[in-house]
């Protein structure tokens, strides 16, 4: 069975840097393209970082681009989202997501194959 398992999440201060990972398991990860959402409390989840299959494109949020990278390493099945300079508006549960040959850029959430549980960020002030 597919597994996207998100791990590096925790309690920082501003200013700080966190490096988020997502391992998949059960699917073969480089026919997916892999993106990351956030969801605050009572806010919708909204993407992150996009990447494409081979890692040759990629795309950033507004909010996050002059501060976070994606990237993949797919002999490991696994992608990154390297964090700098967080702010306490980054607070939020992060989610990675697949998409079957998808591209850099978000679609809705029903357009993704497969999704994470989750990890939660917190940036204090």
């Amino acid at each position: 069975q597919v597994q996207l398992v998100e791990s590096g999440g925790g309690l920082v201060q501003a200013g700080d840097s966190l490096r988020l990972s997502c391992a998949g398991s059960g699917l073969t990860f480089s026919s997916y393209a892999m993106h990351w959402f956030r969801q605050a409390p009572g806010k919708e989840r909204e993407f992150v970082a996009g990447i494409t299959m081979s890692g040759g494109s990629k795309s950033l949020s507004d909010s996050v681009k002059l501060r976070f990278t994606i990237s993949r390493d797919n002999a490991k099945n696994t992608v990154y989202l390297q964090m700098n300079s967080l702010m306490p508006e980054d607070t939020a549960i992060y989610y990675c997501a697949a998409k079957l040959y998808g591209g850099s850029r978000p679609g809705p959430l029903t357009q993704y194959n497969y999704w994470g549980q989750g990890t939660q960020v917190t940036v204090s002030s």
